[in-house]
């Protein structure tokens, strides 16, 4: 398989220095290597430009987006570049930074594929809007955008409109939602799998229902978008936003290997390490495993 690694070196949707670094940090550390070890030709297509915002002008768009203007071009370029990567017959590994660049590789991916569907694994729903947002960090708010819902700069990133059916989505590690998002969940009645689910049912329950839906639905491409705070902080420290009672290693292992075993996966993020944050590298080098793992089977 052709692999397109794309660097997004942004820290400007949680508004927390750190996150930038990782793209670069984890290429230092053998990720392109990895990848050809596992039978890929790989490309390195480096870093997207994220243009440079003083923090005395983060709110020059108003009080509830944060650096909204340099989010949305860079979102605008790497959805571009997701897209010609699938029409070049690649797959594009997208490497944060943080979780707003989901803007950008699902808009990319929803230009390709009519039938496609969102698989987010996230310890947060990330489905604020800049009314429900208690911080203005959009990277809390890529999904509901995704979904057609917010403001209408980040719903119109890279074409109009929603890019994805709100039934073709499904959060997947869920343990801290804000009340504007719970709200949005019920309304929409959206596939939430909670911690507190996979702690009752177990994670293959959830794979198993998910792929379910899949076939129900008739989706037949997933975007699959990798957020390390999923993990237990105790595995994964090396993150902004940290959440306790996260999934263990064999269970994040697991339910990966069952989504890319329906064979539908056709993109994937992996966001939010901050190598600033880590603990001895723990959280950098079980990336590296994750990525591992996943090239290892697609």
């Amino acid at each position: 398989m052709k692999i397109n690694v794309i660097g997004v070196p942004l820290n400007l949707g949680c508004d927390r220095v750190g996150v930038e670094r990782a793209p670069n940090h984890l290429r230092e550390r053998g990720l392109m290597q990895i990848i050809r070890n596992n039978g890929h030709r790989a490309f390195d297509l480096g870093n997207l430009y994220v243009p440079p915002v003083s923090e005395a002008d983060k709110f020059t768009r108003g009080k509830g987006l944060k650096y909204l203007d340099a989010i949305v071009e860079v979102n605008n370029n790497l959805a571009e570049l997701v897209y010609d990567t699938l029409r070049g017959s690649a797959f594009p590994l997208v490497i944060g930074g943080d979780h707003s660049l989901g803007l950008g590789s699902a808009s990319g991916v929803g230009k390709c594929f009519d039938d496609f569907g969102i698989i987010w694994l996230d310890a947060h729903g990330d489905i604020n809007t800049s009314e429900t947002s208690p911080s203005g960090n959009i990277h809390g708010m890529p999904l509901s955008a995704l979904m057609g819902m917010g403001s209408e700069e980040l719903v119109n990133i890279y074409s109009p409109g929603n890019k994805v059916n709100p039934q073709n989505v499904f959060l997947v590690g869920t343990r801290s939602l804000d009340e504007g998002e719970s709200d949005l969940i019920r309304r929409e009645q959206l596939s939430v799998y909670t911690m507190e689910t996979i702690r009752l049912k177990g994670v293959g329950f959830v794979a198993e229902d998910i792929k379910r839906k899949l076939k129900e639905r008739k989706i037949r491409n997933i975007h699959f978008s990798i957020d390390v705070d999923s993990i237990d902080p105790r595995f994964a420290p090396g993150t902004g936003t940290r959440v306790s009672e996260g999934l263990m290693p064999d269970e994040f292992k697991s339910f990966v290997d069952q989504m890319l075993s329906t064979n539908l996966v056709k993109s994937l993020d992996l966001v939010e390490l901050n190598p600033d944050l880590d603990v001895n590298e723990q959280t950098s080098s079980l990336c590296l495993q994750i990525i591992d793992y996943i090239t290892s089977r697609l």
